[in-house]
């Protein structure tokens, strides 16, 4: 009966505590967060950590406060007893550029669009029909953004075009004209490293296009001179027009 009792206060007592100004947080520090809206974001995560205690620290409620937010991607939180709580925001980067008419807006790597946030000349372009202010992009233009995103380095700066066919689904053209065929946007790594092993194949003499839809069975034809043993010589050899 005794041992009961005493249960009973200890868990009495740390329900008292976990909520006790006693571990409130009074000091935030705010990690990882670099785009252009750092105040804003180090700003919302503090007052709502501040609302606290480093014993009931509510990590959905840290997490909407972030989803404002679209180049924060996830959230960690590690408290410090008693008063310290410390946010590691992990963000999503530019991956592409989506363009309409003269407007350009940076996305991620999973066709959120990123307002405000620069992108490097270097990344793919994407001719899109509508540039949503907010949220991930839709239609034709998904698949085509999940693409080009996942581009290896050594062939990114040759994408010339990306678009989409009725026929082949998303179709990415190289400088020096050869065609990628992806079909849709899903298993993109898996489509870009089955083209890149063609491009670097060093028995491959001419190409026109290279049709990745499904990965483990690449197919190849036409003509369009190609050379190198490795992804960085053969993307070097397709420069040349």
């Amino acid at each position: 009966m005794i041992a009961l009792v005493a249960v009973a206060l200890a868990a009495g007592y740390f329900l008292w505590l976990r909520d006790s100004s006693l571990v409130a947080v009074t000091e935030v520090e705010v990690k990882g967060v670099g785009s252009g809206d750092r105040e804003a974001i180090v700003a919302a995560l503090t007052r709502e950590a501040e609302s606290m205690t480093t014993l009931n620290v509510d990590r959905e409620r840290l997490e909407a406060a972030g989803e404002r937010f679209p180049t924060i991607e996830s959230l960690a939180v590690d408290a410090g007893i008693p008063s310290s709580l410390s946010i590691t925001v992990t963000e999503r980067s530019p991956a592409l550029v989506a363009s309409r008419a003269g407007e350009e807006v940076a996305v991620a790597a999973d066709g959120t669009v990123l307002p405000g946030t620069e992108a490097n000349e270097d990344l793919p372009r994407v001719e899109v029909d509508k540039i949503p202010r907010a949220g991930r992009l839709t239609g034709e233009a998904l698949p085509q953004a999940l693409v080009a995103a996942h581009a290896p380095e050594p062939l990114r700066a040759l994408i010339k075009s990306v678009r989409h066919s009725s026929r082949f689904g998303v179709e990415v053209r190289l400088r020096g004209g050869i065609a990628l065929r992806f079909g849709a946007g899903s298993a993109a790594r898996a489509k870009w490293a089955a083209a890149t092993a063609v491009l670097a194949d060093p028995g491959l003499e001419s190409v026109s296009y290279v049709d990745v839809r499904v990965p483990r069975r690449p197919a190849v034809g036409g003509s369009g001179t190609i050379a190198g043993s490795d992804p960085d010589a053969a993307a070097a050899e397709l420069l040349v027009e």
